[in-house]
C-alpha cells in the first residue's frame, strides 16, 4: 500500500471549516477538488435541502441546517449520510458540467506536474486523475497539518498558472476540497479502481484527462 490505513486509536488532526477534515500522519487520504463552476449553485442548494430532510427522517431536528446536526448523529447514520451524498457529488462531477478547461492537455498537465512536484518530499503521491472539472488523488502526509497546507498550495499555484494561460483573473477552484481517510485495504483498492475507471465513466478520450498509477 501507499501508506497505512486510518487508526482510530492514533493521534488525529481535525480541522473544521464548512466541513470537518480529518488527517493522520502516515495514513492514506483520498482527496477530491473541483473547479468553481463544476456544480451549479442551484444543485448544491438542492443537496442542502435533501441533506436536512434525510436527517429529519431519522429523528434529527429538521429546523436546523444539516451541518449543525451532523456532529450529533450516530456513527452508522454518519457513514450512511456520507455514502449517499458523496455518491451524488461524484456522479454529478462525472457529467462534466462547467467549462471543463482541464480537458485541455496543457492545463491538465499543469495540475499533474504540481501534484508530483514535491512527491517523496512533502508527501507521498499515489494514484490520481485530472478530469475536465475535478481531480481525485490518493496521498500520504508525514504530519497531519500538511494535508491542509499542501492542498491550499496546490489550489493556489495551479489557479495562478491556469489563469495566466487563459488570460483571466478570479477564482478557479472551489476552495474546500473533500477528503476521506482510508479505513481498510479493501477501501484503498476500491478507490484505486474508482480513480482509474473515472475517465471511462465520463466517456472521455485519452487526451481529455491525465491519469497516474502509483507503482510503489
Amino acid at each position: 500500500m501507499l501508506g497505512e490505513v486510518f487508526d482510530p486509536k492514533a493521534e488525529t488532526h481535525i480541522f473544521e471549516h464548512c466541513r470537518p477534515h480529518w488527517s493522520q500522519a502516515g495514513a492514506v487520504v483520498f482527496v477530491t477538488f473541483r473547479t468553481e463552476d463544476s456544480i451549479p449553485q442551484k444543485v448544491t442548494e438542492l443537496w442542502d435541502r435533501q441533506k436536512t430532510v434525510w436527517l429529519e427522517r431519522r429523528g434529527y431536528d429538521g429546523s436546523q441546517h444539516w451541518q449543525k446536526n451532523l456532529p450529533l448523529v450516530s456513527e452508522k447514520d454518519r457513514a450512511d449520510f456520507l455514502k449517499e451524498f458523496n455518491r451524488c457529488r461524484e456522479d454529478f462531477l462525472d457529467t462534466c458540467h462547467g467549462e471543463c478547461v482541464l480537458r485541455r492537455p496543457e492545463l491538465g498537465n499543469i495540475v499533474a506536474r504540481s501534484l508530483l512536484h514535491f512527491d517523496e518530499d512533502r508527501y507521498r503521491m499515489g494514484d490520481f486523475v485530472v478530469m475536465p472539472n475535478h481531480v481525485h488523488l490518493l496521498a500520504v502526509f508525514r504530519s497531519p497539518e500538511l494535508l491542509k497546507t499542501q492542498c491550499d498550495s496546490w489550489l493556489h499555484f495551479t489557479a495562478v498558472q491556469i489563469n495566466q494561460v487563459l488570460k483571466r483573473k478570479g477564482k478557479f477552484w472551489q476552495q474546500e476540497p473533500f477528503d476521506h481517510l482510508v479505513r481498510s485495504a479493501e477501501q484503498y483498492e476500491y478507490l484505486r479502481n474508482y480513480i482509474v475507471q473515472n475517465p471511462a465513466k465520463a466517456c472521455l478520450q485519452p487526451r481529455e484527462y491525465y491519469y497516474r498509477r502509483f507503482k510503489g
